[in-house]
């Protein structure tokens, strides 16, 4: 399977949580390196090619912000922070470091699993020269136009941005912060009504959306059928 050669990278310093990723990672065909702290994993880093690190925040000695940086400085290779849950300013600031994409604790392994296709998966962008569907709603790209039931709507160049961002990577929960950095937008408000746009052209039902959905507390996914 094309999985098998992915090679992943499990920093933390509890054992029961590498050893549980390890299990699942490795039954869902990937090859899983694991390592305790910063220390071992820049050794690990120095030895091998990995496609992707699941990095700790909170780690003894240098902790998951540092080494982000550290590795970013040299290498392109993904990254996915382990937060503590809320902690909002903190995830702001992993991204804003460089890592990405992050999860917080406690999560299901399941979850972990779908970031994780989703961030290796990213090599593979958007064609613009093609049609993308919905649901029901034809979305046309490269001409800024969504059909949906026999209606035409245009989408502006931020509505663009966001959708070309998720149809890259379905399933994945995107901030309002995330969201405004892609689309050009600052203000919260102006990010949720964007929003509410366009779930107006791409949904049946925008007041009750079956793709372009609200995760409460984290932020806005869109499902592909």
């Amino acid at each position: 399977m094309e999985n098998s050669k992915k090679h992943i990278l499990i920093v933390d310093d509890d054992n029961r949580i590498r050893d549980l990723l390890k299990e699942y990672l490795n039954d869902n065909n990937y090859i899983v390196s694991t390592s305790k702290n910063a220390k071992s994993a820049k050794e690990k880093i120095n030895q091998f090619k990995f496609d992707l690190i699941v990095l700790d925040v909170m780690m003894p000695g240098q902790d998951g912000y540092d080494l982000t940086k550290e590795i970013k400085k040299s290498l392109k290779t993904p990254i996915i922070l382990l937060t503590a849950k809320g902690e909002v300013e903190n995830r702001i600031k992993g991204l804003e470091i460089g890592a990405d994409d992050y999860i917080s604790k406690p999560f299901e392994p399941k979850e972990l699993l779908l970031r994780i296709k989703n961030v290796t998966n990213k090599e593979n962008k958007v064609d613009l020269n093609i049609k993308h569907f919905v649901g029901n709603a034809e979305i046309d790209l490269n001409k800024m136009n969504i059909v949906l039931d026999k209606k035409n709507k245009k989408i502006n160049l931020s509505e663009k941005k966001v959708l070309i961002e998720m149809l890259a990577n379905p399933g994945k929960t995107y901030s309002r912060d995330e969201i405004g950095k892609i689309s050009g937008i600052s203000q919260e408000r102006s990010i949720d009504v964007m929003i509410t746009r366009l779930r107006q052209k791409i949904e049946n039902h925008p007041k009750n959306p079956k793709y372009l959905q609200t995760i409460r507390g984290s932020g806005y996914v869109l499902w592909i059928e």
